[in-house]
């Protein structure tokens, strides 16, 4: 039975740093006790927990326009976050669970303000039958989460831009992404900001569990190893209850795990691609074996007349981390002509 309620917003911007938050609050959430935590992140694509980077987005696009990859601990389909996204969780333990409750929370808030929010039989909430929430779901330990987005007024084209898959021919072990309609809720109620959103969603948290709460300020945690996001202060008590205490918190080692390669890419989800092209020198089909986001075998398929070109770019490779600067490296290494290698590498990258 849940008897007390916190609140935790957190200030900054940095996916991991976010999801190193939301990990800490899980491993802190006691019995009786419900934490919502508030927060956003600076342009970024979030994948689920078992899903392939590269078959959901279009990563090399999205790291040169800065923006970032992350992934998070449940399972579920890739979403795009930038700061018209608010997203929420709430934390408790296990046998406090409610995801009728919990989603009655997020109807009601939104209610106040004039959206017409409606659940959908997949736990997404709709306004007129276009998607503006999604929600997802992780429990370890005897605790629980449950946590989503709410778009408020995100940029659409760089959904439809970051979550576009390349065209390349790939084969891949993990979860597929749903596509859906989407919309912002600022279409039906255009002064809504998320200050206003974030507030009634406390005020619906307070009347659904209709017990005492408090607010965790996150603007003070330790979050060394920070990846140069812009902070803002997280608002002070919203409510006159009792509060946590941040200092509790080091998310050094957890923002590092969340922003390594081994978190992003390394997860055992082999798969195949192929990219062919064809080039005043000839046709080429590369094929990749990739297994931890490792090439470890690599055939090439060409028609060129220079009969080394195939065994010396499978060599190379061959063993190369499947990330564009790596790629390119590799293939700058075998001394080929610059508009043969510039091609090559142009039709890597269409698989990333």
């Amino acid at each position: 039975m849940i008897e007390r309620l916190l609140v935790c917003r957190s200030g900054g911007y940095s996916p991991y740093e976010n999801l190193a938050l939301e990990e800490a609050l899980l491993n802190r959430v006691g019995k009786g006790e419900m934490i919502l935590y508030l927060w956003q992140n600076e342009r970024t694509v979030v994948i689920g927990k078992n899903q392939n980077p590269w078959k959901e987005c279009r990563t090399a696009l999205l790291s040169e326009e800065g923006g970032h990859l992350a992934r998070r601990l449940s399972g579920g389909g890739a979403v795009f976050h930038d700061l018209g996204n608010l997203n929420f969780t709430f934390l408790m333990s296990a046998e406090d669970y409610d995801l009728p409750r919990q989603l009655t929370v997020l109807e009601k808030a939104c209610q106040s303000l004039g959206i017409p929010a409606q659940r959908s039989g997949r736990n997404d909430l709709l306004a007129e039958g276009r998607k503006f929430s999604g929600n997802a779901f992780y429990s370890h330990a005897g605790k629980s989460y449950h946590h989503g987005t709410l778009m408020v007024d995100v940029d659409m084209e760089n959904v439809q831009r970051y979550l576009s898959p390349s065209k390349a021919k790939l084969a891949a072990k993990g979860v597929d992404s749903v596509r859906s309609r989407v919309v912002n809720l600022k279409e039906f109620v255009p002064e809504l900001t998320i200050e206003r959103l974030s507030e009634a969603l406390i005020a619906a948290l307070a009347e659904v569990y209709a017990v005492g709460g408090g607010v965790l300020d996150a603007s003070n945690l330790s979050m060394t190893g920070t990846h140069g996001l812009s902070r803002t202060p997280a608002p002070t008590q919203i409510h006159p209850l009792r509060t946590l205490s941040p200092d509790e918190f080091d998310l050094h080692d957890l923002v590092a795990k969340y922003a390594s390669d081994a978190w992003l890419y390394g997860l055992k989800l082999p798969f195949t691609l192929s990219v062919e092209d064809r080039f005043p020198w000839g046709g080429v089909e590369l094929q990749l074996d990739v297994n931890e986001g490792v090439v470890r075998t690599a055939k090439v398929y060409t028609d060129a007349m220079d009969d080394t070109l195939a065994p010396r770019v499978e060599a190379v490779l061959s063993g190369c981390a499947f990330r564009g600067e790596a790629l390119k490296s590799a293939l700058a290494g075998i001394c080929l002509p610059a508009e043969q290698e510039g091609q090559l590498v142009s039709l890597l990258e269409t698989a990333l």
